[in-house]
């Protein structure tokens, strides 16, 4: 049965927080909006317009709802609501408590591997990739949902504003990054796991030629540089490198290089490492390399 999301797009009131429990301050979310917090306020220092620009986390209790504050603003129109759509976005977040973990990751992969990213305020705040992802996330818990007229709805408000085109179903793991992101296109049954990055202007396609399953699958670890096109039910090896501008039309095996167009294999037998998320008492730290057995 689908659920009423009509409230969302009305004027909702402000609810007031719940008490935290001592599992919620040890969480790495909790340890997160500190930091996010602290580094909110030490930059605003006294400035009136700065403060207005980071009033999504100033005035926000938590994670939730300064995200789901974020990924509201720039995408309310007559339909939604600034207030609805953000108390759509925070109700998902509330539902699916593992999406606001997946939001985690992707935000240390991209201090990882984007060297702008100085600080994890500047991803929340400002990196449309970060937000293109979040916003997806929560999409897909509306396709999941039955809601598809919605959640198509809001893919095409999240594509106008952040030009990024995800469908509602594309399956993504967590640790994502989408570097600068302008004119990345990931299809229907397309799959994306864990620490994968793509730079702008990736395809993840089809051929045109085929129905059903028919959309690249991105394993582990890959990266993809900017303007490749990964075209049909191909896979992406683990922990392998797509140069910039290829065009792929076949499966690449794990830990290679290829590149060209056709892309070729030019590299073999990568360093087997993958990148996993840890965290000290003060929020994020930095990814530890390990082996792949």
């Amino acid at each position: 049965m689908h659920k009423n999301y009509a409230a969302a797009g009305q004027e909702l009131t402000h609810r007031s927080p719940s008490i935290a429990t001592i599992q919620d301050y040890a969480s790495p979310a909790h340890k997160l909006w500190a930091q996010l917090t602290h580094e909110a306020e030490s930059a605003a220092n006294g400035s009136p317009i700065k403060r207005k620009i980071l009033r999504p986390i100033l005035e926000s209790y938590d994670m939730k709802e300064g995200l789901a504050t974020i990924l509201a603003r720039g995408a309310t129109d007559d339909i939604f609501t600034a207030d609805g759509l953000k108390s759509l976005f925070h109700d998902l977040l509330k539902q699916a408590p593992s999406t606001l973990d997946l939001s985690i990751k992707d935000l240390q992969a991209t201090l990882q591997n984007d060297p702008a990213a100085t600080n994890p305020l500047i991803p929340f705040m400002y990196q449309k990739g970060y937000h293109a992802i979040q916003t997806h996330r929560l999409i897909h818990l509306l396709w999941q949902n039955g809601e598809d007229h919605i959640a198509f709805y809001l893919q095409n408000r999240s594509s106008l504003l952040y030009g990024v085109d995800i469908h509602p179903a594309a399956q993504l793991g967590s640790g994502i990054m989408l570097d600068h992101a302008t004119g990345l296109v990931i299809g229907e049954t397309a799959v994306v796991e864990d620490n994968v990055s793509l730079y702008q202007s990736v395809t993840l396609g089809g051929t045109g030629n085929q129905r059903g399953d028919r959309h690249p699958k991105v394993r582990q670890g890959a990266i993809i540089g900017a303007g490749a096109k990964v075209l049909g039910n191909i896979e992406i090896g683990e922990g392998s490198k797509i140069a910039a501008g290829s065009v792929v039309l076949k499966d690449v095996p794990a830990h290679v290089t290829v590149a060209g167009v056709p892309a070729k294999i030019v590299k073999e037998k990568l360093d087997k490492t993958h990148r996993s998320l840890t965290f000290t008492s003060t929020g994020l730290s930095s990814y530890a390399g390990q082996m792949i057995g």
